[in-house]
């Protein structure tokens, strides 16, 4: 029997460190479930993680801890599937150092996701993104740095990582303002600045005086935000926001809405849908299709495009050329 202890231990530094170069990010995701996993069957059946072998981890008992996060802690069907991605690649690294175990990796392995539902997104009209981006009091140094994050973020469409990820060094003010970051799945991207934005954030960094290894948004103590911290400013503002703009209350507002929302202004614009995937970094065009599902203005012009019923069937003509002549009189 193959103790598992020295295969999970390899997994991380081996498989998922040395050979795919994973992101702290992903390390992090993988070690709390894998955390939440073995507390799991050290809950049922009282071994120690350090005791348990590989054949311990069965589809029933794989199981079992998929059902354990749906219905005791409350986890998302996407979640759940999040979970089972890395029990996944965990099995199949075994099945490199453990052969003889052949058949339950087999098993484990033909466990499948759970199908999720596709909710539209959600984004911010026009009036609801300035009743946010007015809400912080800019009279006082919090007030004025997330106005600056949240134009910022509302622009560019940033993930959250990527936003508390930036130094003053990635954004560029001068001719052709961008800001630069590096992306999901380490990709590179540059993001070009409106003048707005520019002003509010040359504003915001002549405020700071920060070296340019300093992170763009930081606490008072200089240090970067954190992402529970960037979430907790954007739903106290939107609160506030909602005082002047009753819409607000329909939704719950996030970081991600404001990348949604940029998205969506994006798309408004005409611009197209290939060139929104690249400003999001999107691997896949076909991701930022789920944006046009969620522009109803873009379905009424679709709509009202069409025949309308009972209309007769018949070709063009053209109107007569004297007619037409006294028409332009």
């Amino acid at each position: 029997m193959t103790a598992l202890a020295p295969i999970l231990e390899t997994f991380f530094t081996d498989r998922l460190m040395t050979q795919r170069g994973a992101s702290p990010h992903t390390v992090a995701s993988y070690r709390d479930t894998f955390t939440l996993l073995l507390g799991h069957i050290h809950q049922q059946t009282g071994k120690l993680p350090a005791q348990l072998d590989l054949a311990d981890l069965d589809p029933a008992t794989i199981g079992a801890f998929l059902q354990h996060l749906e219905t005791v802690r409350g986890n998302s069907p996407a979640t759940r599937n999040a979970r089972l991605a890395a029990i996944r690649s965990l099995f199949r690294y075994a099945s490199l150092r453990a052969p003889e175990h052949a058949a339950l990796i087999g098993r484990v392995l033909a466990i499948q996701p759970k199908r999720t539902a596709t909710t539209i997104v959600s984004f911010l009209t026009r009036g609801e993104l300035d009743a946010l981006l007015a809400a912080p009091n800019r009279a006082t140094w919090h007030g004025r740095r997330d106005h600056a994050l949240l134009v910022f973020a509302a622009q560019t469409g940033l993930r959250v990582s990527e936003l508390t990820g930036l130094a003053v060094h990635d954004v560029h003010l001068g001719t052709g303002p961008h800001a630069y970051c590096r992306g999901k799945g380490r990709k590179d991207r540059a993001t070009p600045l409106t003048p707005h934005t520019t002003e509010i954030l040359t504003a915001w960094l002549a405020e700071q005086h920060a070296g340019t290894t300093s992170p763009l948004f930081t606490t008072r103590a200089g240090t970067a935000l954190s992402r529970d911290a960037v979430e907790h400013l954007v739903t106290r503002h939107a609160a506030t926001a909602v005082r002047t703009c009753p819409t607000l209350r329909a939704n719950k507002i996030t970081p991600h809405t404001l990348r949604h929302t940029a998205a969506m202004n994006l798309l408004h614009a005409g611009v197209d849908i290939t060139v929104i995937a690249l400003w999001l970094g999107h691997e896949n065009p076909a991701t930022t299709r789920i944006y046009l599902h969620a522009d109803m203005a873009l379905k009424e012009k679709a709509i009202a495009r069409t025949t309308p019923p009972g209309t007769p069937a018949g070709r063009y003509q053209p109107p007569d050329q004297l007619l037409a002549f006294l028409s332009q009189l």
